[in-house]
């Protein structure tokens, strides 16, 4: 049986391993908010406007464990959230009429900013992945968009589908009351309650908020408009030196920023791969390098 759901063969690993995630994770929920439906489905089933850190930890853990769990964790975990999503309803402020959450085209657009936030954001942070490797991260996520009850065709496979699946769905997206609203809280955040001991610094965060909030595409940022903008140059330069910063904390401090299940998880996944073989003195981030790789899974040019 794997230890883990994604290998640290795969370029799922690289991506979600590195610390750009925190970054690529709020403006995935930025990127989110701009589907009406979507993000009235979000604001009337949850209290993601008192905590909005904790439904990034919530979204993190998911991915997480979709990541570095053994199958049994993520197939409990995807049951469940199916089974919430399933009986969740939400009113189209449109129309008036009552719909489900679990919708294939809401459920798609989720799935497809959040990942391809991922993707561009870890590759403008300096993350070195090729086109190719690009396009295999977004055909693993197929298997990702399963976990939430779509099919693995019903999403983009690879950059160039991305993309056009993007340039399709744009004419319904706009910055509805609620979508602002998020935002606003996103850029100065109610922290949850295994995070409160950073309050003290919470000033400091609003830097990190508004990082996010400039890599989001140029047309999404002229929907909301509610930062001035800034040269994209300097986003970048940002966004690479806080990849380096966040890339140097110490895995074993780095992991509480997770809820403590996933931090037992990650403790699984360590012991499991260092059974298999695995080199972990560098912990989990170390098998960037394949040279910690058992001898039989390095690449020829590893060896």
């Amino acid at each position: 049986m794997a230890v883990t759901v994604q290998p640290p063969e795969s370029v799922t690993w690289l991506v979600h391993i590195d610390r750009a995630m925190w970054v690529g994770g709020v403006r995935g929920l930025m990127l989110q908010a701009l589907h009406p439906r979507a993000m009235w489905g979000v604001w009337q089933n949850s209290a993601f406007r008192d905590d909005p850190i904790g439904r990034l930890q919530r979204t993190a853990d998911f991915v997480g464990v979709a990541t570095f769990g053994a199958p049994r964790d993520i197939e409990r975990l995807s049951a469940r959230v199916r089974k919430i999503h399933a009986r969740l309803r939400f009113v189209n402020r449109d129309t008036g009429e009552t719909e489900r959450l679990d919708q294939p085209d809401l459920l798609r657009w989720v799935h497809c900013a959040e990942v391809y936030s991922y993707l561009e954001v870890a590759r403008r942070a300096g993350l070195r992945l090729t086109d190719e490797m690009a396009d295999r991260y977004l055909d693993e996520q197929r298997r990702t968009a399963a976990y939430v009850g779509l099919s693995e065709e019903q999403v983009p496979g690879g950059v160039a589908e991305m993309a056009a699946y993007f340039e399709r769905v744009r004419p319904e997206l706009r910055a509805t009351e609620e979508a602002v609203e998020t935002v606003r809280w996103l850029l100065w955040p109610k922290l949850p309650e295994n995070l409160r001991f950073l309050n003290a610094g919470k000033p400091a965060y609003f830097p990190f908020g508004a990082l996010c909030y400039y890599t989001l595409p140029d047309w999404a940022r002229r929907m909301y408009g509610l930062l001035p903008e800034v040269p994209q140059p300097a986003v970048t330069a940002a966004l690479r030196s806080f990849r380096l910063a966040m890339n140097s904390v110490p895995e074993t401090l780095h992991d509480y920023s997770f809820m403590k299940p996933t931090r037992d998880m990650l403790d699984r996944a360590r012991q499991g791969l260092a059974a298999e073989g695995y080199d972990m003195s560098r912990g989990l981030i170390g098998l960037r390098d394949p040279r910690r790789w058992p001898s039989r899974r390095r690449p020829a040019t590893a060896a």
